[in-house]
């Protein structure tokens, strides 16, 4: 691009939407800014959704992630979802059939969570405020809990559950919770939460089905099992919203496929979030990564390329180990970087029985992420050993 685009359209106002446009006015971008987003609420913090908005600590209005008195001079359309894409022309087609144009076309759609059938009452997912609102009205004390993934939301969803005084079952298919982002010795590890707390953990067993009619009043398992259940919480993934993008002839792969800045193959269109895969030249792979700082942190090196700043026209910038924390019974987990699993695992404190482990992933003897739990300070100093290399990458990560 030549000349600087007049107007960007960023499809998505969750946190990558909104992120890029702070990034683009604070790149001192003076043009026409669009957001398109297909929920009716402004853009709030996700995270809380499944422990402190839950928990009733934390209420609608302090997960708003505007500052007071910050103007972004852009426009908004809320409630309205994007159905089709003109990469050429820059236009998008919305679902009451109002078409929106920008020099530029950002797509932020983010992802959703995935589901079970058949559809029943009592049976939840949490992805957005208007998920968390309902599933919050349901947490009883005394009820019957059944949360089908032991990933980082089923357990959160099951610790706050457990604090309510609700009866609280995992079942989590995998031989391990955690098995993928973790590994088997950690994941088990940080699982363990689950049993010093007095939640049944069932694992190795896949769910088969949903029982009741009108409401759910059970989960049966493949070995034949039915767990009763008052209320089902499904958290099994999520899946990147980039169907509507199928007959643009954009790249689509394990998400919206884009080069290491977020350049797509058509050139005004963009992506960035949880369904964009950016592309990363150290393994030559594109990958998904669905962390809350990846949203915040990518839109600033996507916007060099959009304005074709000096630093925009490399290749390849810096970026951050990937990071993510989880808080569970009262335990503070904090991850940094990406492991393939072949690393070696070192307990540098702590024991996989405790509560205050710290676990160190190596490759060779290059530290490639870390794990800890209860234990801000040392995590910090090793998070800071994921250094990077002089050629602007994340030595043996990103």
């Amino acid at each position: 691009m030549t000349l600087p685009p007049r107007s960007v359209l960023i499809v998505g106002a969750s946190l990558a939407g909104y992120s890029t446009a702070r990034a683009l006015r604070r790149r001192g971008f003076e043009g026409r800014i669009q957001l398109i987003g297909d929920e009716f609420e402004r853009p709030y913090d996700r995270p809380p959704l499944s422990k402190d908005y839950l928990l009733g600590i934390v209420g609608e209005a302090e997960l708003s992630l505007e500052p007071d008195g910050e103007e972004l001079a852009a426009q908004w359309t809320l409630g309205r979802r994007a159905v089709s894409l003109d990469p050429v022309a820059g236009a998008v087609t919305l679902d009451n059939g109002d078409e929106v144009i920008g020099d530029v076309v950002v797509i932020a759609t983010g992802s959703r969570a995935r589901q079970l059938s058949p559809e029943l009452r009592g049976v939840h997912t949490v992805r957005t405020l208007a998920d968390a609102r309902t599933l919050r009205s349901e947490l009883v004390a005394g009820a019957r809990l059944v949360v089908i993934g032991g990933g980082f939301i089923g357990a959160e969803i099951a610790s706050t559950a457990h604090s309510r005084g609700l009866h609280v079952t995992v079942v989590e298919a995998a031989p391990v919770p955690f098995l993928g982002p973790l590994g088997r010795e950690v994941g088990a590890a940080v699982a363990g939460l689950h049993a010093a707390h007095g939640v049944r953990l069932v694992i190795g067993i896949p769910v088969v089905g949903l029982c009741g009619t009108d409401r759910v009043r059970g989960v049966e398992l493949g070995d034949g099992c039915v767990l009763d259940a008052d209320v089902v919480v499904v958290g099994i993934g999520a899946a990147p919203n980039v169907e509507w993008l199928e007959n643009t002839g954009l790249d689509i792969g394990p998400g919206l496929l884009c080069d290491a800045m977020g350049r797509t193959s058509a050139p005004r269109v963009f992506g960035v979030g949880d369904c964009s895969a950016w592309f990363d030249a150290e393994y030559e792979r594109h990958y998904r990564i669905e962390h809350w700082t990846e949203s915040r942190d990518r839109p600033a090196i996507m916007v060099d390329a959009i304005l074709d700043t000096p630093d925009g026209l490399a290749d390849a910038k810096p970026v951050r180990a990937p990071y993510f924390w989880s808080e569970q019974y009262g335990i503070r987990i904090q991850y940094a970087g990406r492991r393939h699993g072949d690393e070696r695992v070192a307990f540098e404190a702590g024991s996989p029985e405790g509560k205050d482990l710290l676990a160190v992933y190596w490759r060779g003897d290059e530290p490639v992420a870390v794990l800890g739990m209860n234990q801000p300070k040392a995590f910090t100093q090793w998070r800071r050993s994921l250094r990077l290399n002089p050629a602007g990458k994340i030595k043996e990560l990103v």
